[in-house]
């Protein structure tokens, strides 16, 4: 059981391609639903942060990614918990470079035109300036 004051560790996969990143809107009945998202999720017991980003682009994506970097690590509290998000850079891993609807590509102009949650206001302002 997790105390009051752990940290759930998140894993999210900011993948590059061609000048643009890929994003997704999160679905209804989940927390922070409708704001738009990098592929991501929660890490596994026994998983590294790096292993939970790839296999999560892959599950909600359809797109095989490896980890070539890291961009941050970011603490944020939210009502529905408290979140340690581990934000790393990716590229694209096979020829398949088609997501799985609702994700899409968009360029990197376009990223503050898409509402994200509070977590990533640092890395969208960090990606959107360079």
């Amino acid at each position: 059981m997790k105390s009051i004051d752990e940290r759930i560790k998140i894993a999210v996969a900011v993948v590059r391609h061609d000048g643009r990143f890929l994003i997704g809107p999160r679905g209804e009945g989940v927390p922070l639903a409708g704001l738009w998202e990098f592929p991501g999720g929660k890490v596994m017991p026994n998983e590294t942060p790096e292993r939970a980003a790839e296999r999560e682009c892959r599950e909600e994506t359809g797109l095989i990614v490896y980890v070539t970097g890291v961009y941050a690590v970011e603490l944020h509290d939210y009502d529905h918990g408290r979140l340690e998000l581990h934000f790393f850079a990716c590229d694209l891993r096979g020829p398949k470079v088609r997501p799985n609807k609702p994700f899409r590509w968009v360029r990197r102009d376009e990223l503050d035109r898409y509402q994200f949650p509070q977590a990533n206001a640092c890395l969208i302002h960090r990606l959107t300036e360079g």
